[in-house]
């Protein structure tokens, strides 16, 4: 029989030969849609488990449908305790994501509960798809899941920013995401992007990033890639599929209202309800 592996991360390898992550998010539950990004070329697609009402079982089945064309799978976790953390690991999702990081302890104790000896103490179970349900040896388990998964920690906050330099040194922590959306509010400027504290923020991570061998990730579209591209970031989210969803479907009807004037007028807010009543 031959040497089982675990499935080598494709956003590691791309980040490894100096390339750039091209990452998709879903908050869709439905693993069809995840398909249809992956089948599209993106490196890696982002489920959500902080914002998102998904189960544990629709993340799988999302993991699954990115596997079947070697595309990664990063999961946003809940803040919670370490099953939390590691359970999307052990279903064989490429890296996880946990937002709200507050502090160098924060940050430390992340890295403790999903790393494996002898960066962490992460608890063992090979039996699951990660250890190709117990086909991996068990020291190679842990070497290759250390090798091979990533870890990704979000600012999004002031609060770490005293901190910063050693969060992004921290062993154990691969990429350091900045989430401009919640840090805008939680600096008292909501949906100021052009605030002087947002773009110091962005460009401080990517360069702490650079310095220390870390990746630099965040959100943004075709329009500013090659911008934060040239910042330093290389990994980077690009769309949503409820984005998508959202303008074709409005765009349909705006093309039916140039036949149909009053076409949809009564809305979802009365349809067929408002009829009947």
């Amino acid at each position: 029989m031959a040497e089982m592996k675990m499935r080598p991360s494709r956003v590691l390898r791309k980040l490894r030969a100096g390339e750039v992550a091209i990452m998709a998010k879903l908050n869709t539950a439905d693993a069809r849609v995840a398909e249809i990004a992956a089948q599209a070329g993106f490196d890696c697609l982002w489920a959500c488990l902080e914002h998102v009402p998904n189960s544990i079982e629709v993340i799988e089945r999302q993991i699954m449908a990115g596997k079947a064309y070697d595309v990664d799978t990063m999961v946003r976790v809940s803040r919670g305790g370490y099953s939390d953390y590691i359970r999307p690991l052990e279903m064989d999702a490429a890296g996880i994501i946990v937002p709200h990081i507050m502090s160098l302890d924060d940050a430390k104790w992340v890295v403790k509960t999903t790393r494996f000896h002898p960066i962490g103490r992460r608890p063992v179970d090979g039996g699951n798809a990660d250890g190709k349900y117990c086909g991996i040896d068990f020291n190679e388990y842990l070497r290759q899941a250390n090798e091979q998964r990533f870890i990704s920690i979000q600012i999004e906050d002031p609060e770490p920013l005293d901190e910063l330099e050693e969060i992004v040194a921290v062993e154990g922590i691969d990429m350091i995401f900045f989430g401009p959306g919640d840090f805008s509010q939680s600096i008292g400027a909501p949906g100021q992007w052009d605030h002087p504290l947002i773009d110091q923020t962005r460009r401080r991570i990517a360069e702490l990033c650079q310095k220390h061998g870390k990746c630099a990730a965040t959100v943004g579209g075709p329009a500013n890639l090659q911008e934060l591209i040239d910042m330093g970031y290389t990994a980077l989210n690009m769309c949503a599929d409820v984005v998508g969803l959202f303008q074709y479907f409005n765009g349909i009807a705006a093309d039916v209202r140039k036949v149909l004037p009053d076409f949809g007028t009564d809305g979802a807010a009365g349809g067929m309800y408002g009829k009947l009543k």
